[in-house]
């Protein structure tokens, strides 16, 4: 387990990264556009929020642990996040196609984090969307024979892997706290929660998904490996019980 100064220095450090060459001219065509561009303005549109809910959340829960580095790590997270929405909104623009200001997935979304203010559904909910944005962004960059965009994907990809184990992190330690019962039951809200939320994505995206040459049942099963990947971080004692 890292603590919150480590992603503190890691986000400030990869902040500083340039791995995108804006210099590029997109050289997308009208047939890849046609398949990639509603899931990019939806992703896009995600991508820009300006973290008020979970920001609030932390701070709650920064106070409650006694750890305001935390809060802060939370802060760079999401600026990261909005560097994503940046990158993709600025390659819309290039492309000439509109930034779009509503969407269904991402209603539905914003509508459960503003009822949320717990930590860990927080952190949990993080966890599952970064491991389908993995799949998201490599579709997309296999979609596509534009440097600029594969740019872009890899870059997003980098910062990623990255989200997914501070989330974990940080979840591992919301888990560890739990009784052991209250540990069995959420065992089994997680993976349906996982499994739900990823198969919404799916039903988004699946247009691109295809593109990028992935099928559902492939699909289905990296997000299983990521799941248990992701789970068995948290512990080992109740590996039986996400399997």
């Amino acid at each position: 387990m890292q603590s919150s100064q480590y992603w503190i220095n890691h986000f400030r450090a990869n902040g500083n990264e340039q791995r995108v060459n804006w210099d590029l001219e997109p050289n997308i065509t009208d047939l890849e556009v046609a398949e990639i561009l509603s899931s990019l303005q939806a992703w896009q549109l995600g991508e820009t929020s300006e973290g008020k809910n979970l920001i609030a959340a932390a701070t709650r829960y920064a106070t409650k642990v006694a750890d305001p580095q935390y809060l802060i790590a939370v802060r760079l997270f999401i600026k990261e996040e909005q560097k994503h929405g940046n990158h993709l909104g600025t390659y819309l623009d290039r492309i000439g196609k509109p930034r779009i200001k509503k969407d269904w997935g991402d209603s539905l979304f914003r509508r459960v984090r503003y009822f949320n203010t717990s930590m860990e559904i927080w952190t949990l909910a993080v966890i599952i969307v970064e491991s389908t944005a993995q799949l998201f962004y490599q579709s997309l960059k296999d979609a596509t024979k534009c440097v600029l965009l594969k740019q872009i994907c890899n870059d997003i990809l980098i910062d990623e892997a990255y989200h997914i184990t501070f989330q974990t992190e940080r979840l591992a330690i919301i888990f560890e706290n739990k009784n052991g019962f209250s540990r069995s039951w959420r065992a089994f809200i997680y993976k349906y929660f996982f499994f739900a939320t990823s198969t919404l994505v799916w039903i988004a995206h699946k247009k691109l998904f295809k593109a990028g040459g992935l099928t559902y049942n492939a699909y289905a099963r990296k997000m299983h490996l990521k799941y248990l990947k992701t789970f068995n971080v948290i512990t080992d004692a109740q590996r039986a019980l996400w399997i």
